[in-house]
């Protein structure tokens, strides 16, 4: 397998609100799976579907051998805050600090298709949080603050 080209800033598509996945099949299956193998590929930790030019609710990641694969992702419970210092592979050379909940609980559809709640805390919420924002074209340089 190939790694999958990332979309760089400023593509268009890296500002688009993604659609909604109605069901898993056979393409999001293997859509997945190649996300999962562009990302490490590319030394990253979490990617969503635009940044591979594909406006799907799809995101993959991965912190301490724990893998996510969600599609239509949602934060559905929250707790506590921290900020620390986020890049993107679609926003080459910058680091921005952003504070972000520091616990999660993330509903979305498995790679089966299954409706799925997964608590998250520390990097890996984190994560899910920055590939959540890409469904909703926000990136990191969007959280700048201007001084």
């Amino acid at each position: 397998m190939s790694p999958l080209p990332i979309r760089k800033y400023p593509d268009s598509i890296l500002r688009q609100k993604c659609v909604f996945v109605n069901k898993i099949t056979q393409k999001e299956t293997d859509l997945f799976e190649k996300m999962l193998f562009t990302m490490k590929h590319f030394c990253g930790i979490g990617l969503a579907a635009p940044q591979i030019g594909i406006a799907k609710k799809m995101i993959v990641a991965e912190v301490d051998s724990r893998i996510i694969k969600l599609a239509n992702p949602q934060i559905v419970g929250i707790r506590g805050s921290d900020s620390m210092a986020e890049g993107c592979l679609s926003v080459s050379g910058v680091a921005i600090d952003i504070q972000r909940l520091n616990k999660v609980i993330v509903q979305g559809l498995d790679e089966i298709g299954k409706i799925v709640e997964i608590r998250m805390e520390g990097l890996l919420a984190r994560v899910a949080q920055h590939e959540i924002d890409h469904l909703q074209g926000k990136l990191i340089i969007d959280y700048r603050r201007v001084k």
